[in-house]
């Protein structure tokens, strides 16, 4: 019996598709079988690395900065025990997702290679571990200095620490002190009609704005916190009379919102003159000294105060610490800010005489200077000295009886201190400013490890200091 010619056109069509299909079939089988097998040797390695972020620039700057590294895999928790960072510095871990993240605690050296080791990381769900490897290279130190007296006016310039690669950066007939941020440059200044002004600009010195003040008159210590675009400075009016104006009253203002009014840090209560005063570092609060020897730790807002006794002087609060340097009536102390524990400075293992400054690092050592004594008198030397936490001590550099030191500061890494001098300063004078210095600054780097010279910089301010000179 034949078939019609439109069955057997049927018949092809159903067995093309047929064919069809289980070539698809296989097709999708030969795809699954090769998915399962990469997922399984995906699984087999432990997890990968799909991403890693870091900003060495700001881990230099300033301590909090983290290194995230995102892995293929959802893990589980990664204990700071198996993490090893060369050089070795602090840091805290956390595990979120399928991400590691790794704070700094402190800020990292500059031109420095840096090696992150992760060992034994899992996969939430089991299986084979992995180790990860990342590194980061920090960039060089840059600085700012400020320059007075120069014909076309006061300058503010940047330069490396080879002290070759100086670039203008700002320039204003009359400059009393500035302070860098993360992101901005804030100098207090006197305008033409001999009226205080504060200017912040970008890090290049571009997009000058200025910000406003409580009034007519005087602004001094102004500071710059280590985060958050902060900046705070005492301020007292221009006419003040016993029974009238604000004298030394302490104020903040945020970057962020430069049109905004300043706030005034007043504590209730209390002595609302303010002597001296530091930002904590990573936290919100301030520690202030009023005029009648009250030392106060307080919010930025002055709300919430807590009284920490009578002190004659704030010498300084390490970054990326909460303990502060303390001047008491009877000997110096150190507060751990966290729950107002003290305890004595740490004594020298040699006889350093009396310390005029006290300049504290976050490993708890101290840099100080202090009077060179020869048969229990002044030679007029000044030396420079690292005192460790356990009062093992080293003479970093001695300043001759020609020249006076005028600042010690120490940069955010605590690899460097940086001493101002007056070179010569018999026949060095100073100059009429609100703040003055001498007409011929000289800030002298040095590495704190062991007092190598780095570098000797025509200019003060280094911005590195916390506070202003005096």
């Amino acid at each position: 019996m034949s078939t019609e010619p439109g069955t057997r056109r049927a018949l092809a069509r159903h067995r093309r598709g047929r064919a069809f299909v289980l070539s698809f079939l296989a097709i999708v089988g030969v795809l699954a079988a090769v998915g399962l097998a990469g997922a399984a040797a995906g699984v087999a390695q432990g997890p990968r690395v799909t991403d890693v972020s870091v900003d060495p620039a700001a881990a230099v700057a300033a301590s909090g900065s983290r290194l995230i590294v995102t892995t293929s895999q959802s893990l589980a928790e990664v204990d700071a025990s198996h993490i090893t960072v060369t050089p070795a510095t602090p840091f805290q871990v956390d595990t979120a997702g399928r991400s590691i993240g790794i704070r700094f605690t402190l800020p990292l050296w500059d031109d420095t290679a840096y090696t992150v080791r992760i060992d034994d990381v899992a996969s939430l769900g089991g299986g084979p571990t992995s180790t990860i490897t990342e590194t980061f290279q920090t960039p060089a130190a840059e600085v700012f200095l400020l320059q007075r007296g120069r014909a076309d006016g006061d300058l503010i310039y940047r330069t490396d620490l080879a002290g070759q690669n100086a670039v203008p950066v700002f320039t204003h007939a009359h400059i009393e002190d500035f302070r860098a941020t993360s992101a901005h440059l804030v100098v207090s200044v006197r305008t033409d009609d001999d009226q205080a002004g504060l200017i912040v600009t970008d890090l290049d010195g571009e997009n000058a704005q200025e910000l406003p003040l409580p009034g007519d008159g005087f602004v001094s210590t102004l500071q710059s916190a280590d985060r958050g675009e902060l900046v705070g400075y005492t301020f007292s009016d221009a006419a003040l009379t016993a029974d009238s104006g604000r004298e030394s009253r302490l104020y903040t203002a945020s970057l962020k919102d430069p049109d905004a009014d300043p706030v005034e840090v007043a504590v209730e209560g209390a002595d609302p003159r303010v002597a001296e005063w530091r930002f904590v570092p990573d936290t919100d609060s301030i520690l202030l000294l009023s005029f009648d020897g009250s030392l106060l730790l307080t919010a930025s807002d002055g709300v919430g105060a807590t009284a920490l006794g009578a002190a004659m002087k704030i010498d300084g609060i390490a970054r990326g610490s909460a303990e502060a340097v303390v001047d008491r009536l009877e000997e110096t102390s150190v507060i751990d800010l966290t729950d107002a524990s003290e305890q004595p400075l740490v004594a020298p293992d040699i006889d350093l005489g009396r310390a005029s400054s006290v300049t504290p690092l976050p490993d708890g050592s101290t840099v100080r200077t202090a009077a060179v004594l020869e048969d229990g008198l002044p030679t007029g030397r000044t030396s420079v000295a690292s005192v460790a936490a356990d009062g093992t001590t080293r003479i970093l550099t001695e300043i001759a009886d020609t020249d006076a030191v005028l600042q010690v500061c120490v940069s955010p890494s605590a690899r460097y201190v940086a001493v101002l001098v007056a070179p010569d300063a018999v026949s060095n004078p100073y100059d009429l400013y609100q703040q003055p210095l001498p007409q011929r600054p000289e800030t002298r780097i040095l590495e704190i490890a062991d007092g190598t010279p780095v570098v000797a910089l025509n200019g003060s301010a280094i911005s590195w200091c916390q506070v202003p000179s005096g």
